[in-house]
């Protein structure tokens, strides 16, 4: 890398991201397109390609909300797009492979259209050997950013389609706070709200505290506001985004407001139903078990992590409790919101896993009884401390311990779906079954898919309908009536 892009990009510093201070964080508005930028899109399109979490998801909405205000539009087909950004996750290594796979495929089109702005951004982007390798490796790429700077692509856009070198703007700051972004969200039904970014939690095997910098909450009042807008637009789900979306303002100095004071003051928004993701179990405290209690619009689905079901397990991982402390936890939410569906994320095969500590995963399992646990086998990210352990678990150990990790969660998720067999449940329609255009779908307020037949003028609806037939990832059911929601909270 040379100098001058030394100027823009500096590698992720574990020691140094250890050490973060209590620097303030900067919250700026958004600036308008820049004069030369304004109509540099009318008569062409964009493409935005997105891989990994719904954070990504949301970047990729904000991307394309900035640029239609440059008159681009948006396409599906690469041979149509005059500006191709690929959005890109590090959690995991297949997810890097398939993004390496894109931007070689995309070379042919780079080589036949050399016009074409070819932008590669997100968490990836924010790491140094991918950088070093988009440069020597796939110098067709014209453009890379980081997830700081989605505010500047105006500015970049210009220099990648003024300039002959590739532009490389990769900030490792920790990142400010810019509001008023223009969004251009997938449909009208159901939209996500950042309320904070970052993470302080360090996990050995995530690069996301690195990739997305400290914690930083944004105001509540803007929050507050962008959901009170989404309520005028008639959206009938959000969901509230964060890398550790409960450490909500435990970062602020100025008041005293965590997440439960804003699910609190969510729940009197008139929208129908409220989700959050990701919460972190140290964060979960009663304060906010006993606002979600509350109900209303604050649906009864609860994504927990636990990531391993032994205590040294979780020490080695740096999350900070114990099995018996997130078993403690389970039971609080269950007393308070006895109905409450809980569903997680494991890890098979950490470095140093035994037989016997896996089994204790197997039994924490059967104890919560998930209604479903997405499930991962351990892969070695670089520049996570758990990369410089021994990954001393074979792969086909692992794989096996998946299996059985997945055939136990399968028979818990299909008899959890059985109990609903015969009831009436309310489903929000989100559109036809991708399996059968005659069959709408839909899902329940604990995030359970739901498919039935019915007439299309009911897509952005809420119904009951009966579950006839549970299966174990999703019910069929027939269409029992329309329901009539109105103002929630109060």
């Amino acid at each position: 890398m040379n100098e001058e892009m030394r100027k823009y990009f500096s590698p992720p510093d574990l020691k140094a991201a250890k050490k973060r201070g209590k620097e303030e964080i900067s919250v700026l508005e958004f600036d308008t397109i820049p004069p030369e930028m304004k109509n540099i899109g009318v008569g062409k399109k964009y493409l935005i390609r997105t891989f990994g979490c719904q954070m990504n998801v949301h970047d990729s909405e904000t991307m394309a909300g900035i640029l239609e205000q440059m008159g681009y539009e948006a396409t599906e087909k690469d041979e149509e797009a005059a500006v191709i950004l690929i959005n890109t996750c590090a959690i995991r290594e297949n997810a890097e492979d398939k993004v390496y796979g894109e931007v070689g495929r995309l070379k042919a089109l780079k080589t036949e259209k050399p016009e074409v702005v070819l932008g590669m951004c997100g968490c990836m982007s924010q790491e140094e050997s991918v950088v070093n390798r988009i440069l020597t490796k796939h110098q067709h790429v014209d453009l890379i950013f980081g997830t700081h700077n989605i505010h500047r692509l105006p500015h970049l856009l210009f220099e990648a389609l003024m300039g002959k070198e590739m532009v490389v703007e990769v900030w490792s700051k920790e990142g400010d706070i810019v509001e008023n972004l223009p969004k251009v969200r997938e449909d009208g039904l159901k939209a996500w709200v950042n309320i904070m970014y970052g993470c302080d939690k360090f996990c050995t095997y995530c690069i996301v505290p690195y990739t997305r910098g400290k914690e930083r909450s944004r105001r509540p009042e803007d929050v507050l506001a962008e959901v009170r807008e989404l309520a005028r637009k008639g959206y009938q789900e959000i969901t509230l985004l964060g890398q550790n979306v409960n450490a909500y303002g435990k970062d602020f100095t100025d008041r005293e407001y965590l997440f439960a004071d804003l699910m609190d003051d969510v729940r009197q928004i008139g929208i129908p139903r409220v989700r959050f993701t990701t919460s972190h179990p140290r964060d979960f405290d009663d304060h906010l078990i006993d606002v979600l209690a509350h109900k209303g619009n604050l649906v009864e689905h609860i994504h927990l992590p636990a990531q391993s079901g032994n205590s040294d397990i979780l020490k080695i991982m740096a999350r900070k409790y114990t099995r018996e402390q997130y078993n403690d936890l389970v039971h609080r939410i269950k007393r308070k919101i006895p109905d409450a569906v809980l569903t997680t994320d494991i890890i098979v095969g950490y470095p140093g896993e035994t037989e016997e500590q896996f089994q204790d995963t197997l039994s924490l399992m059967e104890e919560v009884e998930y209604d479903t646990a997405y499930t991962f086998i351990y892969s070695p990210r670089e520049g996570t401390p758990a990369a410089r352990m021994k990954d001393d678990v074979p792969m086909e150990v692992k794989k096996e311990r998946l299996q059985r990790l997945n055939r136990l969660q399968e028979s818990i998720s299909r008899r959890k779906n059985e109990e609903l067999r015969g009831q009436e449940v309310e489903v929000l329609v989100e559109g036809e079954s991708k399996k059968n255009p005659d069959v709408l779908s839909g899902r329940t307020r604990t995030n359970k898919l739901v498919n039935f037949r019915g007439p299309k003028h009911l897509i952005g609806q809420f119904v009951q309908v009966r579950i006839d037939e549970p299966k174990t990832w999703t019910l069929s059911g027939t269409l029992v009536g329309e329901t009539q929601i109105g103002q929630v909270g109060g």
